[in-house]
């Protein structure tokens, strides 16, 4: 089995490689090319996944290349982890929407409309390689904006599945808080990318025990803290949110905290460069414990779980991903993006039915959907106007003088990336 990772010079990448090194028996993985355009980064992340893979007497090899073509030839399945404009352009994406009063994130609000705008032509043009190359392989998309960009990828036909980190985090949280075997927890995740609700925690499978009225009133406070927001908010609510909707939910706060701290942008830039340093080191042939304040937590066992269950292999058989609603969601559209437990195989994923979510998390869940079709509209086909109506449609800014500065902003700070501007 071949598998290529688009973006490999990341320092996300050894979490990768240390899942694929430890889980080998799930997906016996022959060849690794870490594909990427910056040669120094590579060499540095190449060097140590090989001394992963032989610490943990992994049988096969690790390439490096800067040649997409020649890295997807004969792929199974192809991973897609890049950050167009790196992390300067993620700095600009925190830091520019706070001029306005709005939020500053790099997937939610202004600073996640510049990133799928920069994100989607280069994703879509690697698709387009893919296909033309290797048109059996499977993509899997980790690039933010997930659901934007995955939405990009099945509405041009590609044989894709997004993935997201926030609900194996749940799981492995719940199930430590449960004192039980993770693979043990099924979750009922419903929502959009980054704008999900835990609607209930089944032990043993989909048709399994709800325990989730138990852990909010056990174990609320501490859910709670990590969320940071109320134990007040998630009594009231019933369910657990994800930590997005904190962007939502706690809007004027969040803006008041970042304009008082440095980026989360920034503090990620100096954690890869220690990390750079550190994977240069021939000694170490594991994954620091800083990566695991870089983020990305439970990533390579989500990664290898789906690869392995579209490929045929022992993967778990129901997995959280982004894949088409096709009516899941009965007021979503059939070609929105949602992010469900679904039934996962050699076809693609197939979302499992969902009972009818609470106005509440609906009414959001529409409002955003709305958003990110025309984000999507303005990354295909450019132009100040379409940037504005996505800007005038997303609920945490929704105002058209706001919109208008930001607009203005996105445009500037973005202009290399966008041949229409």
């Amino acid at each position: 089995m071949k598998l290529t990772v688009v973006g490999g010079g990341s320092t996300y990448t050894p979490e990768l490689v240390d899942g694929f090194a430890r889980l080998r028996d799930t997906l016996p993985v022959e060849e690794l090319v870490l594909v990427d355009p910056a040669a120094d980064r590579l060499d540095l992340v190449g060097g140590l996944a090989r001394r992963i893979f032989a610490r943990q007497q992994h049988p096969g090899r690790v390439t490096t290349t800067a040649d997409l073509d020649a890295a997807v030839d004969g792929a199974d399945a192809v991973l897609i982890q890049l950050r167009v404009g790196g992390q300067a352009a993620r700095e600009q994406d925190e830091t520019w929407p706070l001029d306005c009063g709005c939020v500053g994130q790099e997937t939610t609000g202004a600073g996640g409309l510049a990133k799928a705008l920069r994100t989607v032509p280069v994703v879509l043009d690697i698709a387009d390689r893919v296909r033309r190359r290797n048109p059996g392989a499977w993509i899997i998309d980790f690039t933010n904006p997930v659901g934007i960009v995955t939405r990009a990828l099945l509405q041009e036909g590609h044989r894709a599945v997004g993935l997201c980190n926030v609900a194996i985090g749940f799981q492995r949280k719940f199930a430590g808080l449960l004192d039980v075997d993770p693979a043990d927890v099924h979750l009922d995740h419903v929502g959009l990318n980054h704008l999900t609700w835990e609607t209930g925690v089944r032990l043993g499978g989909p048709e399994g025990e709800d325990v989730l009225p138990k852990l909010l009133t056990e174990h609320g406070e501490r859910i709670a803290a990590d969320l940071r927001l109320p134990r007040t908010l998630l009594d009231r609510l019933g369910v657990v949110p994800s930590y997005y909707l904190r962007y939502y939910y706690a809007h004027d706060d969040v803006v008041r905290e970042q304009r008082t701290k440095p980026s989360r942008a920034a503090e990620v830039a100096a954690m890869e460069t220690e990390l750079l340093r550190m994977y240069g080191d021939p000694a170490l042939d594991e994954k620091p414990a800083l990566l695991a304040r870089r983020g990305g937590a439970y990533y390579s066992e989500a990664a290898v779980d789906l690869a392995a269950a579209l490929l045929g292999g022992s993967g778990s058989p129901y997995q959280v991903v982004n894949t088409l609603n096709r009516g899941t969601l009965p007021f979503l559209p059939d070609d929105a993006v949602v992010e469900v437990q679904s039934a996962v195989g050699r076809t693609g994923a197939n979302p499992l039915p969902v009972p009818a979510p609470d106005p509440l998390f609906a009414g959001l869940m529409a409002h955003v959907t709305a958003y990110e079709q025309l984000a999507l509209d303005a990354a295909l086909r450019g132009g100040r106007d379409r940037v504005h109506r996505a800007l005038l449609a997303h609920p945490l800014i929704g105002q058209y003088d706001r919109a208008d500065a930001l607009t203005d902003r996105l445009v500037a700070h973005n202009r290399e990336h966008l041949p229409w501007a």
